[in-house]
């Protein structure tokens, strides 16, 4: 419709046509100033100003209270009175720095006001939420990480591209490289992958980006170097042993310059995790995390996800040389070559519960000729799910333990995590089980000290597994917990445990694992230990010359 057919239109009072739609008689909202609108199912505030009428969605964009109720002063800037709130609305900006509010473009025709309720196209929507995103990211604004994903999907734009963003905002502003957090969007969207429920997914999405914008919140960026040299395997493990970044990260970029990708160099990047007893675990089980999250998130996150982790490698402390796990380096220059030899099938694997690190890897040595790798494996996963069913809750409650006794719930989930990655890298590259197998047996030997015996089999055995699956989506996804780090652990021992079931296990270890799952998923787990740290640091300090 051309512009003299629209004055035309006014004058003769017909309808505007298109998306524009009548809205309240002009002398009705002169009256008040402001008045509220339906119009087809949308609530529309309309405030009569100055400089015309102004018309805006009546939900505050921020917890959906009425806008009819706010104050407008003079420059057409309106304010929510709930939380103070301020929107200019000419543009929909919002002055207070959180979401922005929908605004119609209004017209005054024969003594009516109309508004244009068309919406704007879907690709310009996705945008502007996105961009949205990345600010309420910045300031780590949860409830509106929340509103912002669940308007990219209303937008008919596929929420998980955000979590690929979100890696590309973060991935160079962590000092040390890849945390849980990277690993917990992998697990995240695992869960988010299997639900049709849209609560249920959108709380996967929200975790996994929370976590990211906690863990980066204010903190600058810290660069990878940009040299590049050519891919090779053993310059590259010998930059993780010299705890060299610039060397690593450089032979890395030569790689992925070549064309090579994470499935041409998961080999070297298991040797390079396994190389240690490093990091508690976590090298490998960020590794497997990575690559999973690779494969589902495509190349667009590939090397900002490799470089975090190569970075986590290098700054991994190594666990190793201190004393309590000396003997792991003897041990694994013991093992009987060929390292992944077959074994007998039938044989047992060594109890190593109770035993000093020392013996359990000693014993576990002594058996490597005669039992398989994987029945190994079965041995010492049963016995991490023990310790883990067995933890002795009252170490975590101490108040005047040492250091070197402060324990808690997830140093025995890692013996679980540690485990399920153990495997998944270890069946593509099974000469590298002794490394992985000694490396478990560090975690049952160091976790079986913190164990008290008791009826927790009992207790806690699985009864119905279609019940307890359910039971355990509902505790992750409404879980409660006030640190990220804390309902990553619950997703992840619950993801590594259930994949250790799924494969097949004999039914005795099968029912230890659920079980200690079980009592895990339902613990209390303490968030703060204020006592504890004022004991230790006037201990400490005591101590100093």
């Amino acid at each position: 419709m051309g512009r003299t057919e629209i004055e035309a239109g006014r004058a003769s009072g017909e309808t505007l046509g298109g998306t524009w739609r009548k809205a309240i008689e002009a002398a009705k909202l002169g009256g008040a100033g402001k008045a509220v609108a339906k119009v087809e199912g949308k609530q529309i505030a309309l405030f009569q100003t100055a400089d015309g009428v102004f018309a805006c969605n009546n939900r505050c964009p921020h917890e959906g209270y009425p806008l009819r109720e706010g104050t407008l002063d003079g420059a057409c800037v309106l304010t929510c009175n709930w939380h103070n709130w301020k929107f200019d609305l000419k543009t929909g900006a919002n002055l207070y720095g959180g979401d922005r509010l929908r605004t119609y473009p209004t017209r005054t025709v024969d003594g009516a006001v109309w508004v244009d309720i068309a919406d704007p196209p879907k690709a310009e929507l996705r945008e502007r939420a996105l961009a949205n995103l990345k600010s309420a990211f910045e300031d780590e604004e949860y409830d509106r990480i929340a509103r912002e994903i669940a308007r990219l999907a209303k937008a008919e734009a596929d929420p998980v591209t955000a979590v690929a963003a979100a890696i590309g905002w973060s991935h160079d502003r962590l000092q040390y490289g890849t945390t849980h957090a990277f690993a917990a969007a992998e697990a995240w969207l695992r869960l988010h992958d299997g639900s049709n429920d849209a609560e249920t997914r959108l709380v996967a999405i929200l975790e996994a980006i929370g976590y990211m914008a906690f863990e980066v919140a204010g903190e600058e960026h810290f660069p990878y170097a940009e040299a590049e040299t050519p891919w090779d395997e053993a310059e590259f493990l010998a930059a993780f042993e010299a705890e060299d970044e610039t060397r690593a990260i450089a032979t890395l970029r030569g790689a992925l310059s070549q064309g090579l990708h994470f499935a041409d160099i998961e080999g070297a990047l298991t040797r390079a995790a396994l190389a240690h007893y490093a990091g508690f675990g976590h090298s490998l089980i960020y590794l497997r995390h990575s690559g999973r999250l690779i494969q589902r998130l495509g190349r667009s996150v590939e090397a900002p996800l490799l470089l975090a982790l190569v970075r986590a490698f290098v700054y991994a402390p190594r666990e190793d040389r201190i004393p309590e796990f000396r003997a792991y380096g003897e041990a694994f220059r013991s093992w009987p070559r060929p390292a992944n030899g077959s074994g007998d099938a039938a044989a047992m694997p060594p109890n190593i519960r109770g035993r000093s690190v020392e013996e359990a890897l000693k014993a576990l040595v002594d058996s490597a000729e005669t039992v398989a790798p994987a029945r190994l494996y079965d041995g010492l996963l049963a016995a991490a799910a023990a310790n883990l069913l067995e933890f002795d809750t009252g170490w975590d409650a101490k108040t005047d333990s040492t250091v070197a006794q402060n324990v808690n719930w997830l140093d025995f989930t890692h013996g679980i995590t540690f485990a399920n990655a153990a495997r998944a890298q270890c069946s593509r590259f099974p000469e590298l089980w002794p490394a992985a197998l000694l490396q478990m047996a560090c975690f049952v030997a160091r976790n079986t000290g913190f164990t008290q015996e008791g009826d927790h089999l009992a207790r806690w055995r699985v009864g119905d597994r279609q019940a307890f699956h359910a039971d355990s989506i509902r505790r992750i996804t409404d879980h409660g917990e006030d640190r990220y780090i804390l309902s990553a652990h619950l997703l992840k021992t619950f993801l590594a445990a259930s994949e250790e079931v799924e494969r097949g296990l004999a039914p005795e270890i099968e029912g230890v694992v659920l079980a200690a799952l079980n009592r895990f998923l339902n613990a209390s787990l303490k968030r703060k230990h204020v006592r504890r740290t004022a004991h230790q640091a006037l201990s400490f300090v005591q101590l100093e010359d």
